[in-house]
């Protein structure tokens, strides 16, 4: 039930004995041990082998919020601070499993980042300063934080500590696996919100049958691999050397057939090191765990040699990174028996040789059994009964069972102790020496073997530091021999980044809706062309059903693969290095925190347009639908007005079914209008998928819906209706309206002769807003409005 009641969320105590029975003569004294939580586990069966189980703690300061994660499993031990927007993107990028908050900031949390969050609360006092660091020095037997860069993160050292408190509660007092806390540097990834990574559907399909990115792009063949390329993807590359780097990696596997068959042979054989080794430091491991942990370590020696040797420069300073195991798993080798079991109370787990006195122990059992057959011969013997049987039980130890058809032949000398319904049982005084000799054997091998077993680990753990670095090298290889391994499959190629703010396309391809083609269908690729100077925003109307939404996703997935170092599907790929991606594309209410869908649509637009840079890669998808048409029009005009004469110049896809929006290039240079194409035959409309330059005129809602299997009098009516609507309301007189209202919307406050408003824009333009506080800013704007009521 352990894995059910975590999963559940609930927190799970472990109790055990705390004393060994045959050494006290009183009650045995049990007690908690261990606790279970959703974010602190290190059993297998709660742990999903690909996924990190993060626990997370965050600390809401006055300026900022702190945030801290840590997998118990793996070590990882990670912490930042910023804005509340800043630590809920983190939140998201994590996932974690449990979340620990002080009391006091239950409703700022839940107002904060919702309620979808598994949340433990802890006492106020425990998200102190002085106490969170004396709780990390103490771990890591430091004087201080700055070794580790974060000496001057305040909330993010607040809630670090929480969490190493966390463990105490959770009776995790060793945990030397834990050797660093890292810091997230926010410059070094691709920044994506929340509405962002979930319109992408980059882990989970708003879908239930639905594919997710992670899906198609996990070829990995270890646990430890698996996990760093859902980190991966989380957290895109933005520094072009590492990106680079990784590219050489997956080229050099796509060009040598050799290598990358070797190293999907020793992948193949690798067991989870990085969380056997969080085993070893809590003492928690199995022999037999152990013993596979130790061929794996020959298999990573066996790559590392073979790494070595490859003519391919970057194969070989991959060999670098890895450090040589021969000492650990030479003693593993040494110390226990191949076969040995999961359990240490099962015997034979340490091997023959490694301690003397153990081996002529094992040698007297040996011949015990031999001493029993003889024995039972004798006896058999002497007393002319045939079918005797010498056993063991735990209530009487060994003794000799004799069938009742021969119970008149028993010697005076036995002595009876049971009696069953088809025969008896006797012990004899020799039987009782042996018992006590042979009992006391086994007692005397199962300590011997549980303290070299203990030492064995004490020993390992001296290596924790080499075993996770050569985890890490191994989960790199994994991930690059994945992308390996999608390129071969699916004909992806390599990305090239440019210094030039643009993002050029070539024959590209849907990875997740190509992957969901029925064997031998063609995907319909298409080219696109963004750039800063010359076609900064497209404008991309057609049908619904056409493809529009998968052309925007489509750009930001070829994005995020190239940023990950994965080759792409597209002949060519050619793109500056994105420093955010942001998207806006579908909707849902969000009842709960009483927002409409509109609502919704708003406030992941503001979020956009507060955020852009000149490396933003901005997909825009039905902006304005959740209104009125009126409204949603003269929004998504604005929206693509501001964006266009934003400084930063951000590239732009804009998906739209409002075609007076194709107006906007007569007076917007770097804005261009394309369409996705379609074929009218008749009454039915063939959707080509095709992106093409040019607006496009219609909709094809009706034709919509009647592929959706509208009744016929609905289609018909709605014909009617669409033909008197085009008639009275003519798209290019709205078009005009709105393209000559820009030129009045720009002048109309700063050009006037009424001298108060002059007076007005001479005071509002002289307010230095660096300086100003909001009280007094509002009081400003009281006073204009007080003086316009005038």
């Amino acid at each position: 039930y352990l894995p059910k009641l975590v999963r559940a969320g609930c927190r799970v105590a472990i109790c055990d004995q705390l004393e060994d029975p045959k050494m006290t003569k009183k009650i045995v004294k049990r007690g908690v041990t261990e606790l279970v939580t959703p974010g602190v586990a290190l059993n297998d069966e709660v742990l999903e082998h690909k996924k990190n189980n993060f626990l997370a703690a965050i600390y809401f300061g006055k300026n900022k919020t702190g945030i801290s994660f840590l997998d118990i499993s793996t070590g990882d031990f990670w912490v930042s601070e910023g804005s509340v927007v800043q630590v809920e993107q983190l939140l998201q990028n994590f996932a974690p499993a449990e979340v620990l908050v002080a009391k006091p900031a239950k409703k700022v949390f839940e107002a904060e980042m919702g309620r979808s969050f598994n949340v433990f609360f802890l006492e106020d006092w425990i998200f102190e300063s002085q106490y969170a660091q004396e709780q990390l020095t103490a771990h890591f037997k430091t004087s201080g934080l700055k070794g580790f860069g974060i000496e001057n993160m305040a909330t993010g050292i607040i809630a670090a500590g929480a969490i190493m408190h966390y463990l105490k509660e959770a009776h995790h007092n060793q945990i030397p696996h834990i050797t660093a806390i890292r810091r997230i540097f926010e410059e070094e990834y691709v920044w994506m919100d929340r509405f962002t990574m979930r319109n992408l559907e980059l882990f989970h399909s708003t879908n239930p049958n639905g594919v997710a990115l992670i899906e198609v792009l996990d070829h990995t063949l270890t646990a430890m691999g698996g996990r760093m390329l859902k980190h991966r993807l989380a957290f895109p590359e933005r520094n072009l050397k590492v990106i680079e780097h990784r590219l050489d990696i997956v080229a050099a596997f796509v060009k040598h057939s050799k290598a990358f068959e070797t190293l999907e042979n020793h992948l193949r054989q690798m067991v989870d090191i990085e969380r056997m080794v969080a085993k070893i430091a809590t003492q928690k491991i199995s022999p037999r765990a152990l013993v596979q942990m130790g061929k794996s370590l020959e298999e990573i020696d066996q790559m590392k040699d073979y790494l070595a040797k490859q003519p391919d420069k970057v194969l070989k300073e991959e060999a670098k990174d890895i450090r040589d195991n021969k000492q650990i798993s030479g003693l593993i080798q040494s110390t226990l028996q191949p076969e040995a079991p999961v359990l240490i109370s099962k015997g034979e787990v340490i091997a023959q040789g490694v301690d003397n006195e153990l081996d002529g122990l094992r040698d007297l059992l040996r011949s015990g059994k031999d001493h029993l057959d003889k024995m039972l011969e004798r006896e058999s013997e002497r007393t002319q009964i045939p079918s005797l049987k010498i056993a063991f039980n735990n209530v009487f130890g060994y003794y000799i069972e004799v069938r009742n058809t021969h119970k008149d032949k028993v010697p005076e000398d036995w002595i009876r102790k049971q009696t069953l319904v088809n025969a008896e049982r006797y012990i004899t005084e020799e039987l009782k020496e042996y018992e006590t000799k042979i009992l006391g054997a086994e007692e005397k091998i199962k300590s011997i073997e549980s303290h070299l077993y203990a030492a064995l680990l004490t020993e390992l753990q001296q290596h924790i530091d080499l075993l996770k670095q050569n985890a890490s090298a191994v989960a790199q290889l994994d991930v690059l021999w994945s992308f390996a391994d999608l390129a071969l499959k699916n004909n992806y190629t390599r990305p090239e980044f440019s210094g030039e703010t643009l993002l050029e396309v070539k024959e590209g391809r849907h990875p997740v809706i190509e992957h969901q083609l029925p064997p031998g269908t063609p995907f319909i690729a298409n080219d696109l062309l963004l750039d800063s100077n010359t076609q900064q925003i497209i404008m991309i109307t057609g049908p619904n059903m056409s493809g529009k939404s998968a052309i925007l996703r489509q750009t930001a997935l070829l994005i995020l693969m190239a940023q990950m170092g994965s080759f792409v599907p597209a002949a060519k790929l050619k793109t500056a290095v994105v420093d955010k991606i942001f998207t806006r594309v579908g909707a849902s209410d969000n009842i709960s925190m009483g927002e409409s869908t509109f609502m919704v649509e708003m406030n992941e637009t503001a979020s956009i347009l507060n955020n852009l840079t000149e490396n933003s890669l901005v997909l825009l998808d039905e902006i304005g639908r959740g209104t009125s048409t009126y409204d949603g029009i003269s929004i998504a005009w604005a929206i693509a007005e501001y964006l266009h004469e934003h400084p930063a110049k951000a590239k732009v896809l804009f998906a739209t079914h409002y075609h007076e929006l194709n107006e906007m290039t007569h007076n917007f240079p770097r804005i261009k209008n394309f369409n996705v194409s379609v074929k009218e035959l008749e009454d039915k409309v063939l959707f080509l998928r095709k992106l093409v330059p040019g607006g496009s005129a219609h909709s094809f809602g009706i034709h919509v819906a009647k592929m959706a299997g509208m009744p016929d009098f609905v289609i018909r009516r709605a014909g009617q209706k669409l033909k008197g609507l085009e008639k009275s309301n003519r798209q290019e007189t709205r078009a005009k309206g709105l393209s000559d209202n820009k030129e009045e919307l720009q002048l109309s406050f700063f050009n006037l002769d009424d001298p108060l408003l002059e007076n007005l824009r001479e005071e509002i333009k002289d307010l230095d807003i660096d300086t100003l506080t909001p009280i007094e800013a509002l009081m400003k704007l009281n006073e204009i409005k007080r003086q316009l009521k005038q």
